[in-house]
């Protein structure tokens, strides 16, 4: 077969993130020793392409059809956010949290508050704590339903998309009538929650609660025992224990492995210990098993949920914010009334909440594993540093070990049952 050489311009041109290099004579034997006796392709697949699933660049190396190498090409979306939060007070950087993981923002907005809270010792009330875990259940259930429906579309299913994509509308509503906003939903506050939910909100959450595992049955019946959906998916992009913990990997991604740890059972938070729910564990590790595993996630995440709307109708009237003058911004009517309060109002807009001298990390089961956020404080209103620790990114280390070997068709499929989001991972 003919000798040739392929020119691919990268990064650092001709060479992947290991120093390999990429543009060997096809026919020579490559510095690591192996055969390229046969003709080897390089192909992009992105950062513009709808199975990306955002601006990520995957650089694949086929033998024939199949995948020899396989490189992530990330920061086409870089925003500064870790940057951009040294310059802001703490409940100002809960916008920025909203625009990380774009599909589950208000787990996100819970995650800062909690950080912040930790390295300020702050107590939340009761009815807070029950709030925080509604919003945090709501985003695993949308972003599931994100993930489900596209990664159906990625292998030739649509119809699945438009059910699921019907009930994350509810939940958008929901979120919209809480929050005043369907994405970026800026929910909490050092100390507490933007707002409670409006009267009759807690009826149509129900609702959802007893409709959404009707429509899951229906997914379940077209997806489980499909011929081609098992065919694109059970035993492929298989990554092992060793490996999933080696890697740092979380989430779905890691439990699909067989290894049973979930942040809310593990480290648990906001009373999860007391909450009654299952944590679903795959054993092959390969795309279906992170299908079952999601699938059933969401099951257990409609059970909290109803277990928490239960909770919240015996703390009615509750107060939701922390009874401090120095991290909650008085009500509007008493800051237009009572002078301390106006003051309290001004001093804190104006120079945010201080917390002590310090560092402080806390992670949360986000939905696509754990997400962590870690302060540095030097007492002044903003940090000195602020650090994400991104589940999607992490997780994304794996995809090159998941697609080697593989055909070039399993790689949408694996890149898919990843589940990155960009904002996240280009922080």
């Amino acid at each position: 077969m003919s000798t040739r050489t392929v020119e691919f311009e990268l990064s650092t041109p001709g060479v992947d993130a290991a120093g390999r290099d990429l543009r060997v004579p096809l026919g020579v034997a490559d510095p690591e020793g192996a055969d390229l006796s046969a003709e080897r392709t390089l192909i992009n697949i992105g950062p513009q392409h709808p199975a990306t699933h955002g601006v990520l660049r995957l650089v694949i190396e086929l033998d024939g059809e199949t995948v020899t190498r396989c490189i992530p090409h990330v920061g086409y979306l870089h925003s500064g956010f870790e940057k951009l939060a040294e310059y802001r007070h703490y409940n100002q950087i809960i916008p920025l949290t909203d625009r990380t993981d774009y599909l589950a923002p208000m787990s996100n907005n819970v995650c800062l508050a909690m950080a912040a809270e930790k390295l300020m010792g702050i107590e939340i009330t009761e009815r807070c704590q029950v709030l925080r875990v509604i919003a945090c259940e709501m985003s695993r259930v949308i972003s599931h339903i994100v993930w489900l429906g596209t990664t159906g579309i990625d292998i030739g299913a649509f119809t699945p998309f438009l059910w699921l994509f019907y009930e994350r509308e509810r939940i958008y509503d929901l979120q919209e009538a809480w929050t005043g906003a369907r994405l970026t939903t800026s929910l909490t506050r050092v100390g507490g929650m933007m707002a409670d939910v409006p009267d009759g909100w807690e009826d149509g959450l129900r609702q959802f609660c007893r409709t959404f595992p009707k429509v899951l049955d229906e997914v379940d019946t077209m997806f489980t025992k499909n011929a081609i959906w098992c065919g694109r998916n059970q035993g492929v992009g298989v990554i092992s224990p060793e490996d999933a913990i080696n890697g740092s990997l979380s989430g779905p991604l890691l439990r699909s492995t067989g290894v049973d740890y979930d942040v809310r059972k593990d480290r648990p938070y906001l009373g999860y210990e007391t909450y009654d729910f299952d944590v679903p564990v795959g054993e092959h590790g390969d795309n279906y098993d992170r299908y079952l595993v999601r699938l059933e996630e969401m099951y257990q995440s409609t059970r909290i949920l109803e277990q928490a709307l239960d909770r919240l109708a015996g703390l009615q009237g509750a107060p939701v914010n922390v009874d401090d003058a120095r991290v909650i911004l008085p009500p509007k009517s008493r800051a237009m009334s009572d002078m301390e309060s106006m003051i309290h109002h001004f001093k804190q807009v104006m120079e945010g909440i201080r917390p002590p001298v310090g560092e402080a990390y806390l992670g949360i089961e986000n939905p696509k594993g754990e997400l962590g956020y870690y302060f540095v404080s030097d007492g002044t209103a903003k940090p000195v540093r602020w650090r994400i620790r991104p589940p999607s990114f992490l997780n994304l280390s794996a995809l090159p070990r998941m697609c080697e070997g593989a055909l070039l068709s399993d790689v949408i499929a694996t890149n898919a049952s990843v589940d990155i989001v960009m904002g996240e991972i280009d922080r």
